[in-house]
């Protein structure tokens, strides 16, 4: 199982986020939400990319509950740990040039 979106055979299909859930032609207000976040269908929308909370310490997943935020929401402090250590691996490489 793939924490990060869209990466591998099977990966979160019930991310806890807005611009994932909600289809992007659909008319909605402030409070429409609701029935995207309730719905039992998997998102219309793939967050690629998004690294989500993953399991807890004894190892369980529930990844088909969209309303389970702690662990299908992604955020930024998830995200940052991956970017730190590729970024780390970019700046140490001897394969890399430059940038500049």
């Amino acid at each position: 199982m793939s924490y990060l979106v869209g990466y591998g055979e099977k990966y979160p299909q019930y991310v806890h986020h807005r611009g994932a859930s909600i289809p992007a032609d659909a008319t909605t207000g402030c409070k429409d939400g609701w029935k995207w976040l309730e719905s039992t269908e998997p998102n219309p929308n793939v967050a690629t990319g998004a690294l989500v909370g993953g399991p807890f310490l004894n190892e369980t997943f529930v990844s088909n509950d969209r309303n389970n935020s702690k662990q299908v929401e992604p955020s930024t402090y998830n995200s940052a740990l991956i970017v730190g250590l590729l970024s780390g691996l970019v700046t140490t490489s001897s394969l890399v040039q430059s940038f500049t």
